[in-house]
């Protein structure tokens, strides 16, 4: 009996291959794998004119002969991944993109699977009007293929483009800090301190039988977990520049537990995202942040409640500005890494249990000049009570008062990029452009 291809295999044959002259169409290279492949069909290279640049991405071809997607409308639709394929692709070293092309009307669409090692969405939402493969998505492809780990990116201004801030702010530390022996671990601590009669603090850490702090627990409740006769105060730099890889991350640790507490009255920690959102002051109640950009003053909703257009009064979610802080020491100076975000709950309270489409779709709305702005706005807001207190020590009559220690941040360093990043990286064009507009110098 003779084989027989089946028309599932003659489709997907004929998808590849129409995948594979598109991108060669759009200035791509594009090599095809083996029959061994396993959830990648072929690897697309970026060329500049020609000039194949070594930045990769991996593509799955998903075709289908005719007929509409799932909740398909003349808008775009949805795409659900397999968790099996979802799990491989999220463990790749390139950036994973699907393809799904229908030959019935010989159209490309495309999406990158999300990467990361949280919880992740396995419905894809395609916009028809942005998602296509085509010229104009040659900017946002090469994107995908610039490191997003490191110390920082560039975020391009409003306007000419020459101008940009590194999403990184200086931090100067405390002189000193603390150091003691402890009888406990880290959990049991934490339980000593949850049955004390007083409120705790966590701005510490705990390394084998040592406890560091910035802060002295002879005067905080954190005198119950340290030996008393044992607490010494050290200059900061001893344990800030140490050598050794081990004690550099115990600082970091020690600096993100001192963030958290120094931020507690506004900002909570999401231990599931690794980040810190604005906490909602009431439920479905927006919450606003005034300060000044530039010579300007400004606001934003920092926790914005999103009701349903279908119902009327209903609420969909809310939104919460949100940075996931990174501390990264570059010489002889720490920096925290800002890169901002949103975090989604149901009234405010509440997780939401489908952030990561919300996310998603909100990123889209994403430009150059919002992200720019939500730096500025972080940096403002981590240094307000800075400019507080020295509002109050330059009173007439002002007392001198002792203040907890704690970190302080500069402004983010400005470089100069000779061309402008195209706005066809950050997404679609935003409908409604937020308070996010420093048109003038930002720091004056």
């Amino acid at each position: 009996m003779s084989k027989l291809l089946t028309p599932n295999q003659i489709l997907g044959e004929l998808g590849e291959n129409a995948v594979r002259g598109r991108f060669l169409t759009m200035g791509f290279q594009f090599d095809a794998r083996s029959r061994l492949e396993a959830g990648i069909d072929g690897i697309a290279e970026v060329m500049d004119q020609g000039r194949p640049m070594a930045r990769m991405i991996a593509v799955q071809v998903k075709a289908k002969e005719s007929g509409r997607y799932a909740s398909e409308t003349d808008q775009g639709f949805t795409y659900l991944l397999r968790s099996e394929d979802l799990d491989y692709w999220r463990g790749s070293n390139l950036p994973v993109i699907i393809v799904v092309y229908r030959r019935s009307d010989e159209t490309f669409f495309w999406q990158e699977v999300p990467r990361g090692s949280g919880p992740a969405e396995r419905r894809l939402q395609f916009d028809k009007a942005h998602d296509v493969l085509d010229r104009n998505a040659v900017d946002r492809l090469a994107a995908l293929t610039v490191p997003k780990a490191g110390f920082g990116y560039y975020v391009p201004p409003l306007g000419g483009g020459e101008e940009a801030l590194v999403n990184i702010l200086p931090i100067t530390l405390p002189k000193e800090m603390f150091v003691a022996t402890t009888p406990y671990n880290g959990r049991k601590a934490a339980a000593v301190l949850l049955d004390a009669d007083v409120p705790a603090r966590f701005d510490w850490v705990i390394r084998g039988s040592e406890f560091w702090s910035l802060h002295d627990p002879r005067t905080s409740p954190c005198r119950k977990i340290v030996d008393l006769d044992q607490v010494e105060a050290i200059d900061t730099d001893q344990l800030a520049f140490h050598d050794e890889v081990d004690e550099q991350n115990n600082f970091i640790f020690l600096l993100r537990n001192a963030l958290k507490h120094q931020l507690r009255e506004d900002l909570t920690w999401s231990k599931d995202r690794k980040l810190l959102y604005f906490r909602a002051l009431h439920a479905n109640t927006t919450r606003n942040f005034a300060y000044n950009a530039s010579k300007k003053k400004t606001d934003a909703d920092v926790v914005n409640v999103a009701l349903s257009k279908k119902e009327d009064g209903r609420v969909d979610f809310v939104r919460h500005h949100a940075f996931v802080p990174r501390f990264e020491r570059l010489g002889a100076q720490w920096f925290l890494i800002v890169n901002p975000t949103y975090y989604f709950t149901t009234n405010g309270f509440i997780p939401h249990s489908h952030p990561a489409a919300l996310l998603a779709g909100k990123k889209r709305m994403d430009n150059s000049a919002s992200l720019r702005g939500q730096v500025v706005m972080w940096h403002r807001f981590l240094t307000a009570a800075d400019k507080a207190a020295q509002r109050a020590a330059a009173g007439l009559f002002a007392e001198a008062v002792s203040e907890e220690p704690r970190l302080r941040f500069g402004e983010p360093p400005a470089v100069q990029l000779r061309t402008r990043v195209p706005e066809d990286v950050w997404g679609a064009p935003k409908k409604k452009v937020e308070a996010f507009e420093p048109t003038e110098g930002l720091f004056v």
